[in-house]
């Protein structure tokens, strides 16, 4: 990348150049430019399928033409509140899912393949939750995060059984089916990756890929679920995009499986840790439980 750097900086010549994360924004006087490395992903053959589909909100593509950099237009997004630009974001991926969207032949197999990777994770979280309750039980004196940990430790195996009953429901509704839903999804989906101007842009499309569209909630969800009421952004996506039964049970399955924990050994970095899982777990829950409710009272 340092010698095409070098190279374009010949070309656009900036009077100011920033590093933005994995990306260099170029300042010149004859516009604005951002420059990141190629990934496997062909983004020129990627927005010429978007474009075909009628969907076109992403940054235009300059110059594709070296080996390991793109150059895109750069976009100056407009400040807006979390809550509005979550409701934006979700409109657009809407756009996305519905443009996209075909249905796959499948088998048995296919979804038994999906059943046995969850259940494996939530059989292997249940037995690292088990080895720390053991282990934690065993001390003398808890550090603070470990006692936060034990003390709510019953809502982490409760989230595990849910899961764990839930999925077994979901194969019972899927494994006699034969096609499944698809469509190109973003798999990066987050507040960071959406820009607001004079139009609405996705950005970071490097590891899409073709895949059931809840997938792209799921990123959403856990990249986000803290700075934004999620219920109401996932109300709006339904009023859009119709999931089936399977669908919507398979996106509260993944959304509720505690992450993992790795202890440092910090004990300010590790009470943060188990605070910000048990969060995600209670505001999970928030979210789920309604859409239970109203079955058990059907």
């Amino acid at each position: 990348m340092n010698k095409s750097l070098e190279v374009l900086k010949k070309i656009y010549k900036p009077y100011r150049y920033t590093i933005l994360g994995k990306a260099m924004v170029l300042n010149t006087t004859s516009g604005d430019f951002v420059i990141k490395e190629k990934r496997e992903k062909d983004i020129k053959e990627l927005y010429l399928y978007l474009t075909s589909r009628n969907f076109t909100s992403f940054p235009k593509l300059v110059d594709d033409s070296r080996s390991d950099v793109n150059v895109y237009e750069y976009i100056e997004g407009v400040s807006m509140p979390e809550e509005q630009k979550a409701f934006d974001l979700i409109d657009v991926i809407s756009a996305l899912h519905n443009k996209t969207t075909y249905y796959k032949t499948v088998t048995e197999d296919d979804f038994k393949a999906i059943y046995d990777q969850i259940k494996s994770n939530i059989l292997y979280l249940e037995n690292d939750y088990n080895r720390l309750y053991d282990e934690i039980k065993k001390e003398t004196f808890m550090s603070p995060s470990h006692y936060s940990l034990i003390r709510n430790i019953y809502k982490v195996f409760a989230a595990l059984d849910f899961t764990n009953h839930e999925l077994d429901n979901w194969f019972s509704l899927v494994k006699e089916q034969t096609k499944k839903r698809v469509s190109l999804i973003h798999n990066k989906l987050s507040l960071e990756h959406f820009i607001k101007s004079d139009g609405d842009y996705l950005i970071s499309w490097d590891e899409s890929r073709t895949d059931t569209p809840i997938m792209d909630l799921v990123r959403f969800y856990q990249n986000d679920y803290f700075n934004i009421h999620f219920s109401v952004i996932f109300s709006r996506y339904l009023e859009k995009v119709n999931l089936s039964e399977d669908e919507k049970k398979l996106f509260f399955i993944l959304i509720s499986l505690p992450k993992k924990l790795e202890f440092s050994g910090f004990e300010f970095n590790d009470c943060i840790m188990v605070r910000e899982m048990l969060d995600y777990i209670f505001i999970t829950e928030e979210l789920v439980r309604p859409y239970y409710t109203v079955q058990e009272k059907n």
